[in-house]
């Protein structure tokens, strides 16, 4: 597992922006419906939730790096396992409500599914107050979801990345 950095990068005005990048894997089950690869995002905030509790595998990366090599490698970090090889798209640059900025990518992959999911770490406090410091898995969960399901799992702020891809694949 690898220990992961946060990146900031100063933009005009003196405010600072996170810049992500990341990989919405797709595919077309046997029922010919539209499946989406994402990631329970891992720690104790997420622990008991599933609805709006999941994300694009994605990570930090600084303005002078290559989106997609950075979009590659935050993959593996929080999957385990790199990407798959297939031909990807950007699907855009997408604000969150935190501020963020990601930048994400898509790729067809009809036969992704790792053996396991073993995501980087972040250590934080925890319980809050008690001095003691944990280690958690960034990502805890991951797999394929029909589009709608996938809707109700992802949260808020990266449904428009859903609905680039809709775009896309129309």
């Amino acid at each position: 597992m690898v220990s992961h950095t946060l990146w900031a990068v100063p933009i005009p005005g003196g405010h600072i922006t996170i810049r992500s990048a990341g990989i919405l894997l797709h595919r077309r089950n046997t029922a010919g419906e539209l499946e989406l690869w994402i990631a329970h995002m891992g720690g104790p905030f997420w622990a008991r939730k599933d609805q709006h509790a999941w994300s694009i595998p994605k990570g930090e990366f600084l303005e002078e790096e290559d989106a997609l090599v950075a979009a590659r490698r935050e993959f593996t970090e929080e999957i385990g396992t790199p990407p798959p090889a297939a031909d990807y798209h950007l699907l855009g640059v997408f604000r969150q409500p935190s501020g963020k900025v990601i930048t994400a990518f898509t790729a067809e992959a009809m036969d992704f599914q790792p053996a396991q999911i073993l995501s980087n770490t972040f250590s934080m406090e925890w319980p809050k107050g008690s001095g003691i410091i944990k280690d958690f898995p960034e990502i805890d969960d991951a797999g394929w979801f029909e589009e709608t399901e996938a809707r109700t799992k992802l949260v808020k702020g990266q449904l428009p990345i859903v609905d680039a891809l809709v775009r896309h694949r129309s």
